[in-house]
């Protein structure tokens, strides 16, 4: 399924959005969707409520989706607010407001090329295990969404990644189990601000204004099975053979593939969950893939982000992530 949050009033920036699922060119209404399959279940606005009822009420909505594919379109559209003209929405981000976001720092080209502008060589520790920073959950933004252009920085970068969203509770939970609670997968771009950012870098705190400005997630959440033929290894070792692009106003920058990562998503969730509870809605970042960003590629092949600028990112499956960054008078 590709679950998502959509809004019919894009100026209302109060309004995280509603559940829905795509269809086609159709997207169904959730709580909608579900009353129309079975009257007398729960039906949750958001996706986030769905996260939280757990994975049977996932299953509920694959059913629904199912039963609603063999109705047809026309039969769909016939019942009001159940099905919406995809032309007509406007999506968030899948979950936009998340409990948490951690992301983390796994595709070994770019920790590698990225030390190598700096002049610094490769940290023997990276290969001990996978290292994250939280990042600010009030600054998500779906995709074709307009992005402030952070006031106090000249030198704004895009970053290229793979985000899975936690579907079930857990604590320590084991990197062979992780998969398992994963309810899917979408599209991070992970907006940094290089000059505050290296300010910040010798104070040994980990990234904070050069972060926190804004990152970007969508278009849409993809459950595991949609993606089951894609899957290399399983356990601690399942990763995706998942092509990864990124682009500056159509100039193709980056090209890279989800299953280079160094640590899995399993490893990730497990070393995230050591003495903590991880929640439904969690977001778990890849961190940059190899060629990801213009910090690791260098301004003589781009220079630094201004307003104006399109940013574009695709993972095969996942589908493509537009954004263009405004200057805050327009924003």
């Amino acid at each position: 399924m590709k679950l998502v949050s959509y809004v019919t009033n894009p100026t209302d920036g109060r309004d995280a959005g509603r559940g829905g699922v795509l269809l086609g060119d159709l997207v169904l209404d959730l709580p909608a969707l579900l009353r129309w399959q079975s009257p007398a279940s729960a039906a949750p606005e958001t996706i986030l409520a769905l996260l939280r009822l757990g994975p049977a009420a996932m299953d509920d909505v694959r059913a629904a989706l199912a039963a609603a594919e063999a109705a047809g379109p026309d039969a769909l559209r016939a019942q009001p607010g159940l099905a919406l003209p995809s032309a007509d929405v406007h999506l968030r981000a899948p979950v936009p407001n998340p409990p948490s976001l951690r992301d983390f720092y796994v595709f070994e080209q770019h920790v590698k090329a990225a030390r190598a502008r700096r002049g610094v060589g490769m940290i023997p520790e990276w290969y001990e295990i996978p290292v994250f920073y939280f990042s600010n959950t009030s600054k998500l933004y779906g995709t074709d969404e307009p992005v402030p252009f952070p006031r106090h920085s000249h030198e704004v970068d895009f970053e290229l990644e793979m985000a899975a969203i936690i579907g079930r509770e857990g604590e320590e939970i084991a990197a062979d189990d992780a998969p398992g609670y994963i309810a899917g997968y979408t599209i991070l771009n992970d907006w940094s601000a290089r000059d505050l950012w290296r300010k910040e870098q010798p104070l040994n705190m980990g990234p904070a204004k050069g972060k926190d400005f804004a990152s970007s997630l969508g278009p849409w959440l993809v459950t595991p099975d949609e993606l089951a033929d894609k899957r290399v290894g399983s356990g601690k070792d399942e990763r995706y053979d998942l092509a990864m692009s990124g682009s500056i106003n159509g100039d193709n920058l980056s090209n890279d593939n989800a299953k280079t990562m160094y640590y899995t998503f399993a490893q990730m969730i497990e070393r995230a969950s050591q003495d903590v509870r991880l929640r439904p809605g969690d977001v778990i970042g890849s961190g940059t893939c190899g060629t990801g960003c213009i910090l690791e590629l260098g301004t003589e092949r781009h220079r630094w982000l201004e307003p104006g600028d399109v940013v574009e990112m695709s993972i095969e499956r996942l589908g493509s992530l537009r954004n263009t960054l405004v200057a805050q008078r327009e924003g």
